[in-house]
């Protein structure tokens, strides 16, 4: 289940009443096997690496947001595509999403484990929160 942090739904409130400048939102992948919480940071997470990795920065204008009940934000699916295995830990257990200037930790999920291994090995995500 998606889990926002509690530093993501205080940047929620700081922008619903103007207090915060808004960020892109940077979607990482993570490698250590753990169970999000409320009160984790970004430092939390221990990001993939090599294997051709790069996290995904997603533009602020591209989302689509439908209000209703639940209103619902979407962006379209996102690839990460591989070269070869990880370096290190080489089993990727979620994702978790931080802001792009501050770093600030928003949101984590896991998902079915998944471990890169090939040239052209990819991964998709097609983000979307739901507020209700």
């Amino acid at each position: 289940a998606l889990l926002v942090s509690n530093t993501g739904e205080a940047s929620a409130l700081s922008y619903l009443v103007n207090k915060a400048s808004p960020e892109n939102l940077v979607y990482r992948l993570f490698t250590n096997n753990i169970t999000p919480a409320e009160t984790d940071t970004a430092a939390t997470y221990t990001e993939a690496s090599g294997g051709g990795y790069a996290a995904i920065t997603l533009t602020g204008a591209n989302w689509t947001v439908t209000p209703g009940a639940p209103s619902v934000a979407a962006y379209a699916q996102q690839t990460f595509t591989f070269t070869g295995a990880l370096t290190t830990n080489t089993t990727i257990y979620g994702y978790y999403v931080t802001r792009a200037t501050t770093g600030d930790l928003v949101l984590a999920e896991t998902f079915s484990s998944f471990t890169p291994a090939n040239n052209g090995n990819n991964l998709k995500l097609t983000p979307q929160i739901t507020a209700d």
